[in-house]
């Protein structure tokens, strides 16, 4: 086994199980969530148009986005997915200081740790190793797909009130 795909192997299964977990949380209410209903009630007082329909695309892109990062799957995309759901987390709870509670430093976290492993890759212990297009990660795959995150995240941001 190789340290560096071992680490990264941890990296995904930590970051990707979260991010699906708290999309189960908005979707189906598990682990103590509100499911879509408070979950769209929360979305809508801060500020989001259609509080539901946003809940739903947050939960399936957490969901999905943690999946695909805790298997390796189309590491890039599922990279960019969280860290784009994470952008706007951190606008949403931005302003409350850096330390939690009130604080930001667990949604940066996250954002910093999606984005670095849609650069890295998911390293040879992943479903992507068996993809052509995909078995030899690139930088540039990981930069599109961090600045497609962005460029989404900008989007729905902009929809805010």
């Amino acid at each position: 086994m190789h340290a560096y795909d071992a680490g990264l192997l941890l990296l995904r299964l930590a970051v990707g199980l979260t991010m699906a977990a708290h999309g189960g949380q908005k979707l189906f209410g598990w682990f103590g969530g509100g499911g879509l209903d408070g979950t769209g009630q929360f979305f809508t007082m801060s500020g989001y148009p259609s509080g539901k329909a946003m809940a739903a695309v947050a939960g399936l892109t957490e969901t999905l986005g943690g999946l695909g990062l805790a298997l390796g799957l189309l590491t890039p995309l599922a990279g960019a997915a969280v860290f784009g759901t994470m952008i706007n987390a951190l606008a949403v709870k931005w302003g409350g200081g850096f330390f939690a509670p009130n604080g930001v430093e667990y949604e940066l976290l996250l954002t910093v740790a999606a984005a670095s492993l849609a650069l890295t890759g998911p390293g040879r212990y992943a479903v992507d190793r068996f993809l052509p297009g995909l078995r030899a990660h690139r930088l540039g795959y990981g930069i599109a797909a961090v600045a497609l995150g962005a460029v989404i995240a900008g989007v729905i941001l902009l929809l805010r009130k």
